[in-house]
């Protein structure tokens, strides 16, 4: 089996659905890092971006139909997509009726 094969549920040919996203330099990072501040989340509305290797340790803002919710990646995410991670439902609670 190929690495890339299982790394990736898209067709072979046509390769993962990567989206041009803004992504910061490592030089960025690490100058955020020594400082001790952290950049600004990556915001961005490509629910159906597939998460690269080098995405890992960054923080993206993804739309959920009605705000951004803030998501870091980690290694266990490489190769799944941005909007798995945001619900884009509430779940649904019956109210408590105070006269009963």
């Amino acid at each position: 089996m190929f690495a890339t094969r299982a790394l990736f549920a898209r067709s072979v040919w046509k390769g993962p659905h990567i989206v041009p996203l803004p992504i910061p330099r490592a030089a960025d990072v690490a100058a955020a890092a020594s400082q001790g501040t952290r950049l600004p989340p990556i915001r961005t509305q490509a629910r159906a971006a597939t998460i690269l290797p080098n995405f890992v340790g960054l923080r993206f803002a993804v739309h959920n139909g009605k705000s951004y919710v803030e998501v870091e990646i980690t290694e266990d995410m490489v190769g799944r997509k941005l909007g798995e991670f945001v619900a884009t439902r509430r779940r649904f609670v019956y109210k408590l009726s105070r006269n009963k």
